[in-house]
């Protein structure tokens, strides 16, 4: 049985986000009419720890990378 049976969500798209400890949690959703999602996407908090890596660690040896990692707390 589908989470979803017997729900019908009208055409169009969304996002909405809220406040998480961790930072911004976010889900656009899509639909075509169905009772079933067209798209879906979850931002987790850690998505954006992740992206900013590149920066942070620029110039910094592998042992500070991990450290860094492990204060980001990317789970």
């Amino acid at each position: 049985k589908l989470f979803s049976q017997g729900y019908a969500v009208p055409p169009g798209q969304t996002y909405t986000a809220i406040e998480a400890p961790k930072g911004e949690f976010g889900v656009y959703l899509v639909s075509d009419g169905s009772t079933k999602p067209y798209r879906c996407k979850i931002k987790a908090p850690g998505f954006a720890h992740l992206a900013a890596m590149d920066f942070i660690g620029r110039h910094l040896f592998l042992a500070d990378i991990v450290a860094i990692m492990g204060t980001l707390d990317v789970v």
